[in-house]
């Protein structure tokens, strides 16, 4: 059943309200003292592996918890996903799936490139979902509706940009070396040497630029659903599309992750990157 216009109009309303209430949760610890802890202490993980160090603060656990307690009382009906407290109820008609900090390792830093991922599934189907960045003062918005940024500024529709061919593509990932393995690094580094420029370490703020028409591709591993469900949303409201490795619909437990503004240019990654998908 197609969500309405109506019920998908409140529900955008009601995620700008989930993103202030995780930014009142976030904002007094950034560059602060955030309770740093390692999720991967005492796990025998190889050291460079992105795995090996998986930290979490009291940033990540509180800003979760004052979306989840504001989901409770206001739509007590719906599930929760989350990357700090699990599941809840994940077969309801809507399910919220959260990452209250994509980007610790950014956050610990005193970068402001984290973001508070929060995007909504209705019958399975992701159908709305925002990237905030409330240091910035940002918060990216998407649906079938079409995608928005709400910033300092105002309020203003995005959209992404042509690019047809890779080589005039500016394109991100995280940490190549760390995230991918050996097939999937290969195939990074085909990609990496056809595009006009690449940039690291900038997590799911790269999803808001694709959305937004400054960069033209994301390409990412390993990664869980609350690390993408909320950008594809964003980025199809915005023009662009989001794949698996072998172009097609990404599945509800996350993995290999490409978006593109542009369909041409995701066809000619896909060269390389099939090769290595999983």
């Amino acid at each position: 059943m197609t969500l309405a216009a109506d019920r998908l109009a409140q529900l955008d309303a009601f995620v700008i309200d989930l993103n202030r209430a995780s930014a009142a949760a976030i904002l007094p610890l950034f560059r602060a003292d955030h309770g740093l802890e390692d999720k991967a202490a005492g796990k025998d993980l190889p050291r460079d592996s992105h795995a090996a160090f998986d930290p979490v603060t009291e940033a990540d656990r509180g800003a979760e918890a004052a979306i989840r307690k504001l989901i409770a009382e206001r739509h007590p009906e719906h599930g929760v996903i989350g990357e700090e407290y699990g599941e809840d109820r994940p077969d309801a008609e809507f399910v919220w799936v959260l990452d209250p900090i994509d980007g610790t390792r950014a956050f610990i830093s005193g970068l402001p490139l984290w973001t508070t991922l929060i995007g909504l599934r209705h019958q399975g189907r992701p159908v709305l979902g925002s990237i905030g960045q409330p240091y910035l003062g940002e918060i990216f918005v998407g649906s079938a509706a079409g995608s928005r940024l709400i910033s300092r500024d105002g309020e203003r529709a995005i959209q992404v940009r042509e690019c047809a061919a890779l080589t005039d593509a500016v394109i991100a990932t995280t940490d190549p070396e760390a995230c991918f393995d050996g097939a999937e690094l290969g195939a990074w580094r085909q990609v990496r040497a056809a595009a006009k420029l690449a940039r690291l370490g900038c997590d799911a703020y790269a999803y808001a630029m694709v959305a937004m028409g400054k960069m033209d591709m994301v390409i990412e591993a390993g990664l869980k659903s609350w690390d993408i469900e909320a950008a594809i949303p964003l980025i199809e409201g915005a023009g662009g599309v989001v794949t698996d490795w072998r172009g097609q619909t990404i599945g509800p437990n996350g993995g290999q992750m490409v978006i593109s503004g542009d369909r041409r240019c995701l066809d000619e990654a896909l060269v390389s990157l099939k090769r290595s998908a999983k």
